[in-house]
């Protein structure tokens, strides 16, 4: 019977350590998680980020091209009344 009381005793330990050993597995794997999950985010906004910079400019140069081919078409408008392609005979 002792020795029955014994094995039960050492199988509780046993049971014991491997509980405790578990619960730390999981706290290290929830706080790996937790780490991974953070990096991601910081990742994407900085990759937004970096998106919405290259839009902004993408719009900036359409505007300023925009701009000079308005500029353009208005002096081939001035040049085209002032000389025009084909005077009539007189």
């Amino acid at each position: 019977m002792r020795i029955a009381l014994f094995a039960a005793a050492a199988a509780a330990l046993t049971l014991t350590a491997c509980s405790q050993q578990t619960e730390e597995n999981a706290a290290a794997t929830a706080d790996a998680a937790g780490a991974t999950a953070a990096s991601a985010a910081q990742d994407t906004a900085v990759n937004a980020e970096a998106a919405a910079d290259n839009a902004a400019a993408a719009t900036n140069e359409a505007a300023a091209n925009t701009a000079a081919a308005t500029n353009q078409a208005a002096e081939n408008v001035d040049a085209a009344i002032v000389t025009p392609a084909e005077t009539p005979a007189q």
